[in-house]
C-alpha cells in the first residue's frame, strides 16, 4: 500500500468527512455498502451571452469500494436517491472515483 492509499483510507474512515451510502447497479440491482465524501459545488454554464449557475452534487468514492460504477447506477445517501450521470472519472493515482450525480427522477 502506498502512502497515498493509506491517506485515502484514513479520509474515508473519518466520520466527519465521509458518510455511508448504498450503491445499486442499474444492470443487475446488485447492492453494495460504500462510503462517500459528498460535495455540492455550484456549476457555471455559459449559454450565448448569459451565464447560468446551477447546483450540483458530486461524490468521491474509493475505487477499492466500488471498482466499476456506471452511468445510470443509483447512489443512496440517507433518504436521498441519486443517479450517476456522465462517465465516472478517477483521480491521478487511480484511488478515487469522482461521480457526478443528479436526483433520481430529475432530467
Amino acid at each position: 500500500m502506498t502512502v497515498f492509499a493509506a491517506a485515502v483510507d484514513r479520509l474515508f474512515a473519518h466520520p466527519s468527512l465521509a458518510t455511508p451510502a448504498l450503491w445499486i447497479t442499474a444492470a443487475t440491482a446488485e447492492e453494495r455498502q460504500i462510503r462517500v465524501i459528498a460535495r455540492a459545488p455550484d456549476r457555471i454554464t455559459d449559454f450565448g451571452a448569459g451565464r447560468f449557475v446551477s447546483d450540483t452534487t458530486v461524490v468521491d468514492v474509493r475505487v477499492a469500494d466500488l471498482p466499476a460504477p456506471r452511468p445510470g447506477d443509483l447512489i443512496v445517501i440517507g433518504a436521498d436517491r441519486f443517479v450517476i450521470q456522465g462517465e465516472p472519472l478517477r483521480d491521478r493515482e487511480r484511488l478515487i472515483w469522482k461521480l457526478d450525480l443528479r436526483p433520481e427522477g430529475a432530467r
